[in-house]
């Protein structure tokens, strides 16, 4: 096996968290309703439809934007986000602790990249698994995931390397 090989590799895409979707699409349909509710077709019920089109059209790009992709090589965790973002690298000697978990209980949740909050360090795009990492100084990392059992496997193996 090569030192530079990939152990796991995960795309998050900042639009296809089914939460998310759902509200759109339900802003959207409201839009459709107001414009064919409206009688006159006023000037107003013409902005409704634009507005509804304009909401499908954002959703359907949203699919396509990466929010962050998590990479486990060479004894780390990459977390590379959108444009503007800084790459967070963590370092699988200084992890003490591995676990799986939910992300939230809550059922609706805010996609995040590299948040500290409280003595944790976030990063969520959808879904409602996430792997929880302890380090020596007691910093949580909790990096939500589609693939946890892949993910906690991966960074298994790779801090035994």
């Amino acid at each position: 096996m090569q030192e530079d090989q990939v152990t796991f590799l995960e795309r998050q895409y900042l639009g296809r968290d089914h939460g998310r979707i759902s509200i759109r699409l339900v802003l959207a349909l409201f839009c459709f309703a107001a414009y064919f509710i409206t009688e006159k077709r006023e000037e107003n019920a013409e902005l409704f439809l634009v507005v509804g089109f304009g909401i499908l059209v954002a959703s359907v790009i949203m699919m396509f934007l990466l929010h962050y992709k998590t990479t486990v090589n060479n004894k780390s965790i990459v977390l590379d986000g959108l444009w503007t973002t800084k790459m967070v690298k963590i370092d699988l000697n200084s992890i003490v602790k591995v676990e799986r978990t939910p992300y939230s209980s809550y059922i609706i949740n805010n996609p995040v990249y590299n948040l500290h909050q409280k003595g944790t360090v976030r990063f969520y795009a959808g879904g409602k698994d996430a792997v929880k990492l302890t380090d020596r100084d007691g910093l949580v990392y909790i990096i939500g995931t589609l693939h946890q059992k892949e993910l906690e496997r991966s960074i298994l193996k790779e801090m035994k390397k």
